[in-house]
């Protein structure tokens, strides 16, 4: 029986000579992976565009068994981005999360909380014009509670970070320099993206602190490989 879904475009890998296996995160259904044929051939640009890191869909899917790959029978664009693709500062960001989301989001079942976070997100971080420079940021502390492992206060991802590290230096920082973070992330909590970090230095290390906590909470997180690419675009 085919399911009306909307989705979350998450990552795609090549297979064989023109598809793609995309992963998407669905409001119905949850993580799917599906088999696209023939988007990469010449010509088909614009349908390869609509499976891009957190391009939102509504598409008509064929159910799969637990882990198993299947097929979409229909899919469009439910909201074309209008600033993210033409914003290196927006679309780097987003490359990130959406790295991140793609390890962290594992469940194969509906969630609705957390579908509508992620969709809600995008839309909103598409239509900010001005003073987006923390969403990153505030995104990650929102994603953490979604995922279980929400932080209540600044001091316990201090705390974390460095008893993990055994005491030797973790991001490069000692323990005294990772905690004069801590009334930043504080701030963080306590007023999401209306917070005024002091500069960009503070920024990278609060992000470099938030990915080093996602790893002690994720299984397999690994490393994320568009932290430095988006390290150096958000330098100032």
């Amino acid at each position: 029986m085919l399911v009306k879904t909307r989705g979350i475009v998450l990552n795609f890998i090549k297979f064989r000579e023109s598809s793609i296996i995309v992963r998407i995160y669905t409001e119905e259904l949850g993580l799917q992976s599906y088999v696209v044929n023939s988007v990469r051939k010449k010509g088909s640009a614009s349908r390869i565009a609509l499976f891009q890191p957190f391009t939102l869909l509504e598409m008509v899917v064929y159910p799969s068994g637990k882990g198993g790959l299947t097929r979409i029978s229909e899919y469009k664009c439910s909201y074309p981005f209008s600033s993210i693709p033409y914003d290196i500062r927006k679309s780097s960001m987003l490359l990130f999360l959406s790295e991140v989301v793609a390890r962290s989001v594992k469940e194969e079942e509906e969630n609705r909380p957390l579908f509508n976070f992620l969709y809600d997100a995008m839309l909103y971080f598409d239509q900010q014009e001005s003073d987006f420079e923390n969403f990153h940021l505030v995104f990650l502390v929102q994603l953490a509670s979604y995922l279980g492992f929400g932080i209540t206060a600044a001091e316990e991802v201090i705390s974390q970070v460095a008893f993990e590290a055994g005491g030797v230096k973790v991001m490069g920082s000692s323990l005294m320099q990772l905690q004069q973070l801590e009334p930043f992330l504080q701030d963080l909590l306590a007023n999401g993206e209306q917070v005024r970090l002091p500069n960009g230095k503070a920024r990278r290390e609060l992000l470099h602190l938030l990915v080093k906590y996602f790893q002690l909470h994720v299984g397999q997180l690994g490393d994320i490989k568009s932290l430095t690419v988006l390290s150096e675009v958000l330098n100032e």
